[in-house]
């Protein structure tokens, strides 16, 4: 009987390491299936964005836009929610930190992100939008 419980519990732990390890992966997240990679613009809005600071972003990997505090930094992400228009995922990035991402999908070339976590041993909060404007340059 020990070794039934053993084996389950090595079963479920791998799967959850295989389901929190690849749970992001590109575009079968289901709110990111409508987006197309290129040059996007991220807009600031809110309390504290100092004057809605603008910046623009190749995004070759839609990823991107969950964790745009950490860049590229390889992190490993869990999917707490996943529809058509919306999805929120947290992820770790080791001593790098950590976040959470709410992303609302409005149109296929416009997206809301709301994030939060730890960058560089500091809290971080913003929320803002995103437009894609064209192909990367």
């Amino acid at each position: 009987m020990a070794r039934n419980g053993l084996r389950t519990l090595a079963v479920a732990a791998a799967m959850m390491t295989g389901s929190w390890a690849g749970a992001a992966q590109g575009p079968s997240l289901a709110a990111l299936r409508p987006l197309q990679p290129g040059q996007w613009e991220l807009h600031e809005r809110g309390e504290g964005s100092e004057d809605g600071q603008t910046r623009k972003l190749c995004i070759t990997d839609l990823r991107q836009l969950l964790q745009v505090r950490h860049g590229r930094t390889l992190c490993r992400s869990f999917v707490v929610s996943d529809a058509p228009t919306m999805a929120t995922i947290t992820y770790d990035c080791a001593a790098a930190g950590n976040g959470r991402t709410d992303l609302r999908v409005e149109t296929p070339r416009l997206v809301q992100i709301n994030s939060q976590g730890i960058a560089d041993g500091a809290p971080f909060a913003f929320a803002m939008e995103a437009r894609r404007i064209g192909d990367c340059q």
